[in-house]
């Protein structure tokens, strides 16, 4: 956890400029920018006793208008993340690596005051400077699925989310046992260009 503090000391500082006027929120045709870190450990179902920490850049864009009945009703959003901060704590050493994510889907369901809350799918993948899980490969897959919101506030917002990574080399080697992942995100960024 000691990892996370300098992430969470530099989105504080990032939120310190949030002033004057708010954010919109996800809007028709608005494209939203973030800095965000995560970190989380892994859980059953792969590789045990590893955690992971990364943090990055997204840039998105709202595709549709609203669509669907009632509670469902939201805006599809494609994002792409460059991950330039990679780390898996693994048990034999540390790995170091970067990260590109060109597929995120992200359904934000419709704004319930400050909140905008969102369901995402994305995938990517990721280049070490050691094999992760050990013995297997530096090169591996980074599908993803997360529950979040956005807190809209004064010109900025914030994300939260849950998310559940998985790392794998999809059989570029033969061993491959993955890495499950269930990590906190944390973010601040900005919607422009929309209109309601």
């Amino acid at each position: 956890m000691r990892s996370l503090i300098p992430a969470v000391v530099i989105l504080s500082a990032a939120s310190a400029f949030c002033l004057a006027q708010v954010d919109p929120g996800p809007a028709d045709s608005a494209r939203e920018f973030e800095i965000w870190a995560a970190g989380g450990h892994s859980v059953p179902g792969g590789t045990a006793r590893t955690g992971v920490f990364h943090a990055g850049l997204r840039y998105g864009w709202i595709l549709t208008g609203p669509h669907l009945p009632s509670i469902f009703r939201g805006r599809l959003e494609y994002a792409v993340d460059a991950v330039p901060v990679f780390l898996v704590f693994q048990p034999a050493h540390t790995a170091y690596g970067g990260s590109f994510n060109p597929l995120g889907l992200k359904w934000n369901f419709e704004r319930r005051g400050r909140l905008s809350p969102y369901l995402e799918l994305g995938g990517g993948a990721l280049f070490t400077n050691h094999n992760v899980p050990a013995f297997t490969s530096k090169v591996n897959f980074t599908p993803s699925a997360a529950l979040g919101t956005h807190i809209l506030g004064a010109k900025y917002n914030w994300s939260l989310e849950l998310r559940y990574l998985h790392i794998s080399n999809a059989g570029l080697t033969r061993i491959n046992p993955g890495l499950n992942t269930v990590e906190f995100r944390l973010g601040v960024g900005k919607f422009f260009g929309g209109h309601p």
